[in-house]
């Protein structure tokens, strides 16, 4: 008897979730920072395009398994909470005191291991800090001291065993997780095999999340809690039943997780929190709201305890605490202010190539100008169940179109946030996609199964859909020893001579 087309269907999802996770896990078992000769100064005219301004190390680099000084600026924060039970990573000492610009820097940071320009220091104390917000170094930390007590493993000494197993069970094992659910929600919002074989196939292999995969970062763990925090609503939607108090526990509890790894996703939090709200008061307020506030909470306490102030250190950018004394951000207005981070674009370009541009939404991830489709097309038959939220409901409130509409809604929030931020238009550094729009990433493969749809019904817009999703996944793998590097549209303009920042 031939097999039916959903257990055909689930079987591939079945692989291609085995082949995500194991591609995911190779590269952190594998990772180690390349020096990479086309980065440096060639020693005869004549490169890989323009030659770059550093020279190549006069002596071999320690090898080590991070790559930027955003995760270096994490791990030296993870050690410093362990080991030192502090939070400080690093002070400035001044051997002359009567000349202020003679200084040395001690501790974690002036390690060659843990150099990073994502760092701050207090002015008055003169002691470093990560620039990252701290509670999720103390999640870390807390695995790290485990494995420190309990099998005796030195960050410094076995770090090829202690950040890859880090790695793992903070990107990779989840990752999992993150694609069954995902693929359970495929199957009851795609019509097609087809659109939901596309969808799952984008989903595994066709997003960022694989690309940084084997590196610490903010960006992975806030995707996943975005679609945790999605799961038991559109599950209820699709039974048309309301959530019970473990549902919005959950709604809560991650959305607002999501938020203490990227502040801008207050907004998904708000976004799920106010329809609950007026359809169901009761739950929200004794399940939703109290399962927020823990996390929310945290954040604040360890904001306190590290820095003795509750907002984050991004609260202080352009002041003291950044533009110290040898400070990459303190090179702004001087001749040194040279790359990405220190472009002077105007709003438009910076909004292009943040869309369709070098860095851009819809240019590194084609696929996403399907999900814009479904979500505009979702979005439009949402005005009536918005209206119906202040009657009486039965379930939670919510549509599916709601949620597309309510993705439309934050996504262009988000987006115009960081078009508001002119004093950091960088494109998030040296980074392969638009890293601060990653955690999107869940919402708008929920929104790809309408539009993949409509491509299912001629062989044409199938070989579309591939299209797509190939230039998708060759984006996802064009960087793959380091996902710290630029986009391969930025570095192919670069070599051409069209753009060089």
């Amino acid at each position: 008897m031939a097999a039916e087309p959903s257990d055909l269907r689930r079987s591939a999802f079945l692989l291609l979730t085995a082949a995500a996770v194991a591609i995911a896990a190779a590269k952190t078992v594998g990772a180690e920072n390349v020096v990479e000769p086309s980065r440096y100064k060639a020693p005869e005219q004549g490169g890989y395009g323009a030659e770059p301004d550093r020279s190549w190390p006069a002596s071999r680099p320690d090898p080590h398994p991070t790559f930027s000084s955003n995760d270096k600026s994490r791990w030296a924060t993870v050690r410093a909470l362990v080991h030192d039970r502090t939070f400080v990573i690093g002070k400035r000492t001044a051997p002359d005191p009567g000349s202020p610009t003679k200084y040395k820097d001690v501790g974690i940071v002036a390690e060659p291991a843990y150099k990073s320009l994502d760092i701050v220091m207090n002015p008055e104390t003169k002691e470093f800090y990560s620039s990252k917000p701290p509670l999720m170094a103390v999640l870390v930390a807390s695995e790290y001291w485990v494995l420190n007590r309990a099998v005796g493993w030195d960050i410094g000494r076995d770090r090829w065993l202690v950040i890859p197993t880090i790695v793992l069970t903070w990107n990779v094992l989840p990752m999992a997780v993150y694609l069954v659910l995902l693929g359970r929600l495929i199957d009851t919002t795609g019509k097609t095999d087809f659109g939901k074989l596309l969808t799952f196939a984008a989903a595994a292999l066709g997003t960022f999340l694989l690309t940084f995969s084997h590196t610490l970062n903010n960006h992975i763990p806030a995707a996943y809690c975005v679609l945790f925090a999605s799961y038991p609503l559109l599950r209820a939607v699709a039974e048309n039943r309301d959530m019970p108090p473990v549902g919005y526990g959950s709604c809560g509890f991650f959305a607002a997780l999501a938020a203490t790894f990227e502040l801008p996703a207050l907004a998904f939090l708000v976004a799920l929190m106010v329809p609950l709200l007026l359809a169901r008061p009761r739950n929200t307020l004794l399940y939703f709201v109290p399962c927020a506030l823990v996390p929310l909470a945290a954040l604040f306490l360890a904001n306190y305890a590290a820095m003795g102030r509750l907002l984050p250190a991004y609260s202080e950018f352009g002041g003291p605490w950044y533009n110290f004394e040898g400070s990459h951000w303190a090179k702004l207005g001087t001749p040194a202010a040279k790359g990405i981070d220190f472009n002077n674009e105007p709003t438009s370009v910076y909004a292009l190539h943040l869309t369709l541009g070098h860095h851009g939404w819809f240019s590194l991830t084609p696929v996403w100008l399907l999900a814009f489709a479904g979500l505009i097309a979702a979005g439009i038959r949402s005005a009536p169940d918005v209206r119906k939220l202040f009657a009486k409901q039965k379930a939670t409130g919510w549509t599916r179109e709601m949620f597309a509409a309510m993705t439309v809604v934050v996504s262009l929030t988000v987006f115009c946030f960081y078009l508001l931020r002119t004093n950091s238009y960088n494109y998030g550094g040296n980074t392969s996609g638009p890293r601060w729009l990653f955690w999107l990433i869940p919402l708008w493969v929920l929104a790809l199964p309408t539009a993949a749809d409509w491509l299912a019904r001629s062989a044409l817009g199938r070989l579309l859909g591939a299209v797509l999703l190939g230039f998708g996944v060759l984006s996802v793998f064009y960087p793959a020893c380091n996902p710290w590097r630029n986009p391969w549209l930025l570095q192919l303009m670069e070599y051409t001579g069209l753009l060089r920042y």
